[in-house]
């Protein structure tokens, strides 16, 4: 090793930067403060060529590591260590020690280094994750609806399923035009309720003043604007990843695994997973695994690493769609796990199979096969059916003839 490195410890308003030499990290070659202002990263970007700089190493800052990392990425190799792993001993840290020492526990490959994907990958995290917060929302917002109609004592949402559905909506943009007779709303609920006319007329029996009105208007017109941008998103992440359409359809297959899951999949882990050389690996980054705890030859704890929280809250939930999946292979195997183990353990474990799967898939083009005999293949052929549905709804240029099922 005989190129030089640099390493930057990243702040808001500040950047201190040290060159060495990889193969003598404690001679310093220079130090140098930057600002991180456009003008002044590109006076680093220039000071780092003048010195012949090939490879650099910063820390995960908050945000702040981002413009400088999107400065540097076209001109040299870049690394991002956890700010954790670079921690001074108390009373010993200043600005200038802190590079230093990245840079020494960089050659020495004592640093956590993070998963950074390519600049269309993060575009794709954009989207996805963007939509996820727009999806909290809209729940958050469905929950002060709630709250709003039973300080007005109207039971709604205990007679119908949907409380947004079209029935729903219909009832509640009324209320919020100052309709109150419950006869009258009752009429636009679709005649297929499954809680029947009279139900209906009760729950809707209620006093909503005009606090209550002004407030369910707002809601609503706040829940249809959320609406509509998440199904703008739809479409952009559609389109995005339109080249990767087959692998999109794959994950399908997977018990649990939903159009809009298989897109955050893409999206966090890449469309052939390059960056896990193994499954264990790429469980281990989600936090999906038994963690190590391990002192005079004895493992204290098991409990599950922190890895990345948007796959962990994703495998987690398709982890208990696929463990009420009836006949399928993994709910036999949660079945079996949850005598023993008891619920959340079974369901972290069903979520460490779902991402070995996830890995196989990707990583080595395989595809899904239910071993379950109990499966109906009808009912595997009817899922896949939906979900190829949805991907057509998403903007996926899916033929109309569903892939045949594996049974």
């Amino acid at each position: 090793m005989s190129h030089n490195i640099a390493a930057i410890d990243v702040h808001k308003k500040l950047l201190v930067v040290v060159i060495a030499n990889a193969g003598k990290p404690d001679v310093i070659l220079q130090s140098r403060k930057f600002g991180t202002g456009a003008a002044e990263l590109r006076h680093l970007l220039a000071w780092l060529s003048q010195y012949e700089v090939v490879e650099a190493v910063m820390e995960s800052t908050a945000q702040y590591w981002k413009p400088v990392w999107m400065e540097l990425e076209p001109h040299m190799r870049l690394h991002l260590a956890q700010a954790q792993s670079n921690k001074a001993r108390k009373g010993r840290k200043s600005d200038l020690a802190d590079a230093k020492r990245l840079l020494r526990r960089f050659v020495a490959g004592e640093l956590d280094l993070s998963f950074i994907p390519e600049p269309e990958q993060r575009a794709w995290r954009m989207v996805t994750r963007g939509r996820l917060q727009l999806i909290r929302e809209r729940v958050q917002l469905q929950n002060q609806i709630e709250s709003l109609l039973e300080e007005g004592r109207i039971k709604l949402s205990s007679v119908i399923t949907d409380l947004l559905g079209a029935s729903g909506r219909r009832i509640l943009r009324a209320m919020a035009n100052g309709a109150a007779d419950p006869e009258s709303l009752a009429e636009l609920g679709d005649r297929h309720l499954k809680c029947g006319r009279p139900a209906l007329v009760d729950a809707l029996t209620g006093s909503m003043g005009d606090i209550h009105r002004r407030l369910l208007a707002q809601h609503l017109d706040r829940i249809e604007l959320i609406d509509r941008q998440i199904e703008e998103l739809n479409q952009t992440a559609a389109l995005q990843m339109q080249r990767y359409q087959e692998a999109v359809t794959r994950l399908i297959e997977i018990p649990g695994i939903g159009a809009e899951a298989a897109q955050e999949i893409l999206a966090e882990i890449g469309p052939e997973a390059a960056a896990f050389p193994s499954s264990a690996q790429l469980a281990s980054w989600i936090g999906v695994c038994p963690g190590s705890d391990e002192s005079a030859g004895e493992n204290h704890s098991g409990r599950c690493a922190k890895g990345n929280r948007f796959l962990r809250r994703l495998l987690s939930q398709a982890a208990q769609a696929a463990a009420r999946t009836k006949g399928s292979h993994l709910e036999s195997v949660f079945k079996r796990l949850v005598v023993r183990l008891g619920y959340v353990k079974a369901i972290w474990a069903i979520a460490h199979r779902i991402c070995i799967i996830v890995w196989k898939i990707l990583h080595q083009g395989d595809r899904f096969i239910e071993l379950s005999e109990a499966r109906n293949p009808k009912a595997i052929q009817r899922a896949i059916n939906h979900h190829l549905k949805a991907l057509r709804r998403l903007g996926y240029a899916i033929p109309q003839r569903a892939v045949a099922a594996r049974a």
